[in-house]
């Protein structure tokens, strides 16, 4: 197996978790923030640091609205970003003689802030909580995984709309809650003293993180990733897609967030999540181990493919009853008389479950107490941009029945007896049907893969449960998987109507 050691990253000591200055604790700026407010601490703090300032007369204003060029000119100080050497951000009301111009125009550079579509920039707006929220996210570049709909609790906040996928993010990171606990209001002004405590709490929340370049591989492009494989929770990934720009393209890149101690795994790639393994693509074990308090990452490239589960399904109940599984290939030669098994779910299904750790063709005998065996075909598939194969199962059953005087679902009125059925020309090549002689129970025996259908031309059925349909005939499925083979045959209805 190959393996290579990619990188070894020390404690990832990140530039904004921590205060830039020493902390003013307990020291009051301003006449009119006492300690007593809840934002007080964050606005001493920054003052003393010089990142805000009062007014002239040496009182702060905790309550007026920050405007969206303040906004900006508190964050470059925060950044410490330079502000001599910028261009020209292309804002209408956005002039040099304004200013925040230098600011404006340093976050502008940055992608940090936007216009708005008419080519504005609002510079004396009020800057609304929405925008603040996305202002932070890009500003110290908080990290953007995915946050499931459900663990969204703001009525006001939809999903993929406008700021929505921000708020969501500095929400989960405890940096704000809503105005309500089901409301966020992503469209009210924030007061200074809001954005004061915003911007500390920003600081002391921002999780620790490596980032991956698209261009550290050679690519343009990250267009998917898969962090779950194995151990999921030991670190989350955030894909952040670039921009088309006159200057080219900015590049996507990867965010790694330490979440405990382990090893997980991540595979990524350049072109189509549904095609990864014909693209450029890298698998990483990624080790996460902390020390003193911060995280040590690492991570280490594979070839590997690991052991994968095939789910043989079944009944509940059958699953108490395995005693024994066999493997063999598909041509008979014997791998195991004894494979270890274990209980598993498939989606809402009980199951068995065998570990396959070579890409191929199987068959499983599954031997239950009393001694029925049920054999099953399993295939493994090796999908090198994962670190899993790629599993079918297929459980053999040759033949099925259905009687359609006492179907599940569906049955033909009491007393009645279907007449005449074709059969297509050819079919026995796939399934052989046959009929119970005096009764509506039609039987399938399997022979090859294939799908076809057995009409009643005269006698489309009117049959009743909670709708109305006609029996157009049966159908009968075979699937094969080798030498496997697995049959169903079931009504074909027409059609439905109340």
């Amino acid at each position: 197996m190959k393996k290579k050691l990619l990188t070894a990253f020390g404690a990832l000591v990140l530039a904004c978790s921590l205060p830039l200055h020493g902390t003013a604790a307990g020291k009051q700026q301003f006449s009119d923030v006492p300690m007593t407010k809840h934002f007080a601490e964050a606005v001493n703090e920054l003052a003393e640091r010089n990142i805000i300032g009062g007014y002239p007369d040496g009182i702060f204003k905790p309550g007026n609205p920050i405007t969206r060029g303040q906004a900006a000119a508190i964050i470059v100080k925060l950044l410490q970003l330079d502000t001599e050497k910028v261009k020209d951000p292309g804002f209408k009301d956005v002039t040099p003689a304004n200013g925040y111009y230098k600011a404006i125009a340093a976050l502008a550079e940055k992608e940090i802030i936007g216009g708005y579509a008419d080519g504005r920039y609002g510079p004396n707006e009020p800057i609304k909580r929405g925008q603040m929220a996305s202002i932070l996210v890009k500003a110290f570049d908080l990290p953007r995984y995915d946050i499931p709909e459900h663990e969204n609790p703001f009525k006001d906040v939809k999903q993929f709309v406008s700021h929505s996928p921000n708020i969501l993010v500095i929400h989960r990171l405890g940096i704000t809650n809503g105005t309500s606990p089901t409301t966020f209001s992503p469209n009210a002004s924030i007061t200074r003293g809001q954005a004061a405590k915003l911007l500390k709490a920003t600081e002391e929340a921002k999780p620790q993180m490596k980032t991956l370049q698209a261009s550290d591989y050679g690519w343009k492009k990250i267009e998917w990733f898969k962090d779950d494989e194995k151990n999921p929770g030991v670190f989350k990934a955030a894909l952040v897609t670039g921009r088309d720009t006159p200057a080219g393209y900015t590049g996507d890149r990867l965010q790694l967030v330490p979440l405990k101690e382990g090893t997980g795994t991540l595979s990524f790639g350049e072109g189509s999540v549904y095609f990864p393994d014909e693209v450029k693509h890298k698998k990483v074990y990624v080790h996460v181990k902390e020390t003193d308090g911060e995280w040590e990452l690492t991570l280490e490239e594979t070839d590997e493919l690991l052991p994968t589960a095939a789910a043989l399904e079944m009944t509940l109940e059958q699953t108490k009853q395995v005693e024994q599984i066999s493997l063999s290939t598909m041509e008979g030669e014997e791998l195991t008389d004894s494979a270890a098994f274990k209980h598993c779910k498939k989606g809402m299904m009980d199951n068995i479950c065998i570990d396959i750790d070579k890409p191929g063709q199987y068959i499983a005998t599954v031997r239950y107490k009393g001694g029925e065996e049920i054999r099953y075909g399993i295939e493994a598939k090796q999908k090198t941009a994962h670190f899993y194969y790629e599993i079918q199962t297929l459980q053999e059953r040759t033949t099925h029945s259905v009687d359609l005087s006492n179907d599940d679902y569906y049955s033909v009125k009491p007393g009645h007896k279907i007449g005449t059925f074709d059969i297509p020309k050819g079919s026995e090549q796939i399934a052989v049907v046959t009929r119970e002689k005096g009764t509506n129970t039609f039987y399938a025996e399997a022979k090859k893969a294939g799908t076809f259908e057995v009409i009643f031309p005269d006698d489309r059925v009117l049959v009743y449960r909670d709708s109305a349909v006609y029996f157009e005939g049966v159908r009968i499925e075979v699937l094969q998987l080798g030498t496997i083979l697995h049959v169903r045959i079931f009504p074909y209805l027409h059609d439905y109507w109340m």
